[in-house]
């Protein structure tokens, strides 16, 4: 008659143990995806702010910094499964999963809210951004004159934006290219839209209706853009977090300080800009109070719910960091 093993149901224990963590890794990554790819579809919103605020940003910038020409040395020498686990295949799939379910499944109900309900969408956006740069703001431990100085020019950045942005065509390959190395590069930047630049430049409507009628020639240059800028991008943040990460932290904040005038509440639209197919797309806005919301536009501040919402996202941001920290 044989006898159990310990041992043995030690280590399968563990193994099991291992699965399940591994599992519930899994899943978290692929909700953070999903927050990722809703907040991107709103202008004024960047799916860099969620990774940020989730705790994966650094993990994400490592992730793509390590996708360059070295891999396929790597995967002559050791083989697919080392350069799997260089570029951390499993988070960066199950993130983009996430990204891209998000954008199937949230995408009309964020495009409905955007048109019924832009005050209640946009109070619980500045919710989540006004807890985030207490979150990052926290994580400075050198308060001097140089982190001073980053955080306010963060902020400036965010104010010249509009001035700094280029007029582009979407009839020309090279400007695609350009427009979508852009607004890659702000989709992983904390508190920049990508699809905001894209309205600032004049092509949001071109690209957007070129994915709709499937113009793959405009949509190859605009995702070679989108390759190039973030492959080469990434390789900057991550410098910059090796090398200065308490001023790079300061920049960010101040990034996210500046971006909550394009999310307040209560704005009236005060110019627009004609893109490429002649459509009108709002560029500036003048932040009111809600009393003055209501009395310029003749629509319901809806004050009450609205900061219900704002206090929902602070208390969701600071959720996450209590999990972060565990």
């Amino acid at each position: 008659m044989s006898t159990p093993n310990p041992s043995s149901d030690s280590s399968s224990s563990g193994l099991t143990q291992s699965r399940v963590k591994h599992h519930q890794y899994g899943i978290r990554v692929f909700i953070k995806g999903m927050a990722m790819g809703a907040a991107d579809a709103v202008p004024g919103v960047s799916g860099g702010t969620v990774a940020f605020i989730t705790g994966i940003y650094e993990q994400l910038i490592e992730s793509i910094r390590s996708i360059n020409p070295s891999l396929l040395i790597t995967w002559r020498k050791e083989g697919f499964k080392a350069v799997w686990q260089k570029v951390d295949g499993t988070f960066l799939l199950t993130l983009l999963g996430g990204i891209l379910s998000s954008i199937l499944l949230l995408a009309h109900v964020i495009s409905y809210l955007l048109e019924e309900q832009p005050v209640l969408l946009s109070a619980f956006f500045f919710g989540l951004v006004s807890a985030s740069v207490l979150s990052i703001y926290g994580e400075i431990k050198d308060r001097s004159w140089k982190t001073t100085l980053a955080l306010l020019g963060g902020v400036i950045l965010m104010m010249l934006i509009n001035q700094l942005m280029p007029t582009l065509d979407v009839g020309n390959p090279v400007h695609v290219f350009i427009a979508g190395s852009i607004a890659i590069c702000a989709m992983i930047l904390p508190g920049i839209s990508g699809s905001f630049l894209l309205l600032i430049m004049g092509v949001y409507g071109g690209v957007m209706h070129a994915v709709k009628n499937l113009e793959l020639i405009t949509m190859l240059w605009f995702a070679g853009g989108c390759a190039a800028g973030i492959l080469s991008f990434s390789q900057v943040l991550s410098w910059l977090f090796h090398r200065f990460r308490q001023m790079t932290l300061a920049l960010l904040t101040g990034v996210l300080i500046g971006s909550l005038s394009q999310i307040w509440p209560w704005r009236q639209v005060v110019s627009y800009k004609i893109d490429s197919h002649g459509k009108a797309a709002p560029i500036t806005h003048d932040n009111l109070l809600p009393s003055a919301y209501e009395q310029l536009t003749g629509m319901n501040a809806q004050l009450v719910p609205a900061i219900i919402l704002m206090f929902l996202g602070f208390a969701l941001v600071w959720f996450f960091n209590r999990q972060g920290e565990k």
